[in-house]
């Protein structure tokens, strides 16, 4: 891991945390989650917590486990729920390219959290999968997301051609567009174009919006230009991400590479 100091800029009210290489992106931005939580969990008892599940996440989420397990960032994880935010319609929890699979291999098989709600992604009756997440994701706020954005700006699965900034709802199916299912691809997800679902569930930017508190963990070239559009760019949905300029408790890690297009 390379010793260079990181670089700090704020874009709106987001604040940029440019880092030397993936690892130490993972390390600092695992480091201040697991410290946010423990802080979340000594204020008020527990917390509430929302997960991406892709490869972009590795370097967090080892971080995060191994920052939790010591010191003034230890984490009570029996005083955490979890969610995950999003999932490929009709595929089962165990199969290789659910995300609850990957949260599972990746997160829940090392740590214990109190509780975990899984988007039952395969039950056939859809609109009550919907209901029954939004329900659970309104009973209390959410204290911290921890997501990455995608290589057309995406958020969970909000790509540009159906994100809502003002979505009057928590979840919904959505239809993937052709760069997200690409991009699937380029991440080692899926051999091919055809293999990738073409519909998602999906966290709409309204739950992002809310939460109270988010971390962003963006590394790799190929997000290079949508970490460009949501530092630099207009406010639109074109760059679903842009609206986390907004929000007043945000952090966005990247690496050199991701930031490689950045003007400042």
């Amino acid at each position: 891991m390379s010793a260079q100091p990181a670089r700090y800029l704020t874009a709106g009210r987001l604040a940029v945390e440019i880092h030397a290489d993936r690892p130490a992106m993972g390390e600092a931005a695992g480091r201040a989650a697991a410290a946010h939580l423990h802080d979340v969990i000594a204020a008020q008892g527990h917390a509430r917590v929302i997960f991406a599940c892709a490869p972009s996440q590795d370097e967090f989420l080892a971080s995060l486990i191994a920052a939790s397990r010591t010191g003034h960032t230890a984490v009570d994880w029996s005083r955490v729920t979890a969610f995950h935010m999003d999932d490929y319609v009709g595929l089962s929890g165990t199969h290789p390219q659910s995300f609850r699979t990957y949260l599972r291999e990746h997160l829940l098989g090392h740590v214990k959290v109190g509780a975990f709600h899984p988007i039952p992604a395969e039950e056939p009756d859809a609109a009550g999968v919907c209901a029954r997440y939004t329900a659970l994701l309104a009973e209390k706020p959410i204290d911290l997301i921890c997501l990455g954005i995608g290589e057309n700006g995406h958020i969970a699965f909000n790509d540009p051609p159906v994100a809502n900034f003002e979505d009057p709802h928590l979840i919904k199916i959505v239809e993937l567009d052709h760069a997200c299912r690409q991009q699937q691809v380029n991440d080692g997800c899926f051999p091919n174009l055809d293999a990738v679902p073409r519909h998602a569930f999906s966290l709409t930017v309204s739950i992002f919006r809310r939460a109270r508190h988010l971390s962003l963990h963006v590394p790799g070239p190929r997000k290079a230009a949508a970490v460009q559009a949501t530092i630099e760019g207009p406010i639109t949905t074109a760059c679903p991400a842009s609206i986390l300029r907004l929000h007043p408790e945000a952090t966005l890690f990247v690496d050199r590479a991701s930031a490689q297009l950045l003007r400042a």
